[in-house]
This record gives C-alpha cells, structure tokens and sequence, in this order.
C-alpha cells in the first residue's frame, strides 16, 4: 500500500510514522515555498503549484493507492483532480466544506446541529448585540483572522480597519468549557469514537487536552457523538475528523469542523490503544479501524513558540513529540503525552512539566 498526503506539515510527519511500521509507504504533495523539514527522509516530497499537470503529480508521487490530506486549506481543484487516479479520502466536498465558515455554517444547520446565532457577508457587528466574534470565512485557525468585540471602542477600532475577506459574525458565547469529539469512519461506514477531550486555549491556540473530560456526563458524550456521526455520513467521510465544541447550559454548540487528524487528539499517541494518526491511516487505506479505548486518562501539552526541552524534563509517563521546525514564535513545534491512573496525578504531572519547559 502506498499513500500520497497532500501537505508537508507535523501531521503528514506523524501519520507517516504512524504507517510506517504496518509497511506502508507514503509520498507527499508540497506547494510551492512550502517547507518539507517535518517529512523529510518518510518519502519522495512532489512540489506543485496552481496550473501544474495534475496526471504527471501523480506519477510523480509514485502512484499512490490512495491520496489523503492534512491540512482543510486545500485547493479544490487539487483533490478533485487526483480523484480522477486514485480515491481521495476525506472526499472533497468535506475539505469544500470545511475550510469556509459559512459553508460550514449551512452544513450544520442543515444537519440540525447547534451552532452559534451568526450573520454572513460584510456585515455590521452591531445586528448581533455585543459582545461578538468576527471571523474571515477562510484561513482562520490558532486565533487568526479573529476578532473579539466586547466594547465600543472594540467596534470602532475594528470598523476602521477596511477588510476585503467575507465575514461571519458570531455572537459570543459564555460556554463553561471547550471540548473536541474526535472519531473515525471507514468506507463501510463504521465509525469509532475516541472519548471527548477538553480543551484549555490561549490566544485562540490549543495550549492542553485533558481525556476523558472531566466531569462529563454519558448524555454529553452520547449528543457529541451523535453529531459527528450525522456529519461524517452526509459527507460520505472517510479518515479522522474532529469537532471542536462549546459546552453550554443545555448541552453543546459547534465551533469548528476539522476533516483532519487534530491537535486535540495527540494525546491518543500514549493514551490510546490505537492513536488517531494510525486510524487515519486504516481508515483511508480500507483496513480494520482498531480500539480507540483509552487506559487511564492523559493529556496532552503543545510546544508554542519555543526551543526543544532538555530532554531531562521527561517522566516514566511522559512522551516527547518534536516537529524539527524552525522556532518562531506562535508556532506549535512539538508537544508532549501525559499518561496517569487519575486525574489529581496527571493534572500534577502536566502543572510540572509546563513549570519547565515554558
């Protein structure tokens, strides 16, 4: 079996590594000026851009069985096309979906799914009452192209920014908690469901995943679970996705659709019997999904913005991801597994453990 992924980035890197030791062989798609550090020495790295023959990438990448993505910010007519050699999985219409706020807006109201009350266009803030969350309908993650209006003076310095891109206005929403269904679905149709993670952000990046979430009734999981299903079936979705979720009084609102393996679920690479980069993996190349059963709890902490830890700071139950990226600040560059019996030790653990690396 041999896999083309589109993108060159930490993910390609641990999917590939994930693969590897089944006897998978993987090749992988860079746009043009992108770096392929993460990937470098896992398979033949293809550059592309915009106008290239699409036939000729793919005898290029070595006629991979199967095509995969990492990243929702994909061209269309990049997927579509390999779709014409070999099938691509997520499909496209999921990553068309996905990498456009409004167009995943309306995939979810059509779905019935809760999200938050939103206005699409260029619209002014003030037809939601604030506060409110303004966000470009593309290239908004880790916090970018984001904009929290809570005040007047917040209204007017944003009014007196001209911006080009479509917006979607969210009104704010005071949510007790974040937290990310994580699952995976085979062409078959099944599906496996990793349990809900909760999420501590900074700055609208992911600093920590906690799993099980704490506190969390059978009723939450059972709705988050139901959701996800709901979408990976309209989409027809093969791989790993991950929502992103608010918890609220009444149960939960979707922020966010990842049709990708996810930041909040790296914590199944110690936690997990099978981590969510090898699922991925099954699941696109047709093969048996494995157990996503979870021994203990763990957890998860990102490397933002700094060198790599000494590698000292590591414990008997704690796991050491680096990414070989330059360090620049904001940018996740590793992250590291926390695995305990409970959640007092692992939570211990993880307060440590930050103490020193930041």
């Amino acid at each position: 079996m041999h896999i083309g992924i589109v993108g060159c980035g930490q993910l390609s890197r641990m999917l590939a590594l994930a693969g590897k030791p089944m006897g998978i062989r993987f090749s992988f798609v860079a746009d043009e000026g992108e770096d392929s550090v993460c990937v470098d020495g896992l398979g033949k790295v293809v550059r592309w851009k915009t106008g290239d023959d699409i036939a000729a990438l793919y005898q290029a990448l070595g006629q991979p069985d199967r095509i995969t993505v990492e990243k929702e910010q994909v061209d269309l007519s990049l997927v579509e096309d390999l779709q014409k050699h070999c099938p691509v999985h997520p499909n496209p219409k999921a990553f068309a979906a996905a990498q456009h706020r409004h167009r995943e807006k309306q995939l979810l109201d059509s779905l019935n799914i809760p999200t938050s009350p939103y206005i699409y266009g260029q619209p002014d803030p003030e037809q939601l009452a604030l506060p409110v969350v303004v966000k470009s309908c593309r290239d908004g993650y880790d916090g970018k192209n984001q904009w929290v209006l809570k005040t007047q003076d917040d209204l007017e310095a944003f009014r007196s920014e001209p911006r080009g891109d479509e917006l979607i206005v969210e009104k704010f929403v005071p949510f007790e908690r974040e937290v990310s269904q994580v699952s995976v679905r085979r062409e078959d149709g099944s599906i496996l469901h990793y349990p809900l993670a909760e999420n501590r952000h900074d700055k609208g990046i992911l600093r920590e995943s906690i799993v099980p979430a704490p506190n969390t009734s059978s009723q939450l999981e059972a709705s988050a679970q139901a959701y996800i299903r709901r979408i990976m079936e309209a989409l027809d979705y093969v791989g790993v996705m991950a929502m992103e979720c608010f918890v609220v009084e009444d149960g939960l609102l979707i922020n966010e659709l990842a049709p990708r393996v996810h930041n909040s679920g790296h914590w199944s690479q110690s936690g997990s019997a099978t981590c969510q980069f090898e699922n991925h993996i099954r699941a696109v190349a047709d093969l048996p999904l494995g157990s996503t059963e979870v021994f203990g709890v763990a957890g998860m902490i990102n490397l933002i913005g700094i060198d790599k830890p000494d590698l000292k700071v590591l414990t008997a139950t704690s796991k050491l991801h680096w990414y070989e990226k330059s360090v620049r600040p904001g940018r996740k560059l590793g992250h590291i597994n926390v695995i305990a019996d409970h959640y007092d030790a692992l939570k211990q653990s993880m307060l440590e453990l930050n103490a020193s690396v930041y």
